[in-house]
């Protein structure tokens, strides 16, 4: 009888497949699963391989602390579409740092993957294209009153008039 029990427990322990317990090896786990090699995830996040290697070999002593390490470790979590929250948690309980406080952002979903630049995508700046604006509607405007086509009811300073011809 203490035979069979002892077969029948051992029918219930089932090998489990290895399972990651740090971050480095989740974040090489997520990374393999969606097929990126090193090199793909390092020109996209721009990042170093030897960093990205020591990230998922959790070798701390090579890696930038405090918020540069959260930010590396979010962008990674993103790119590779993993829950950042829960990564950044295991971070903080493997490293020891406390989270950093939220900021509340003015706009729903202004961090996504969207936001981070493709490799040689420029980031734009509006205030160009403001600046250029403003001058061709001041050229065009002295334009309009140099042909006559501005009423002189508009015209307010008489410097504006002596411009009309």
């Amino acid at each position: 009888m203490n035979q069979t029990i002892l077969k029948e427990a051992r029918l219930e322990v089932v090998a489990e497949p290895s399972v990651p317990t740090g971050i480095g090896p989740t974040l090489r786990s997520l990374r393999e699963a969606k097929r990126l090699s090193p090199g793909e995830v390092s020109a996209r996040l721009k990042f170093t391989s030897r960093q990205l290697d020591a990230l998922e070999t959790e070798q701390w002593d090579r890696l930038p602390t405090g918020v540069s390490l959260r930010g590396f470790v979010k962008n990674y979590a993103r790119y590779l579409e993993a829950d950042v929250d829960a990564l950044l948690a295991m971070l903080d309980s493997q490293t020891g740092t406390g989270a950093v406080k939220p900021v509340a952002i003015s706009r729903a979903g202004s961090l996504g993957p969207a936001d981070l630049p493709i490799h040689g995508e420029p980031v734009h700046r509006p205030w160009g294209w403001l600046v250029i604006i403003l001058v061709l509607l001041f050229v065009a405007g002295f334009y309009a009153i140099e042909r006559g086509w501005v009423p002189d009811s508009w015209l307010v300073f008489d410097w504006l008039k002596s411009l009309k011809k």
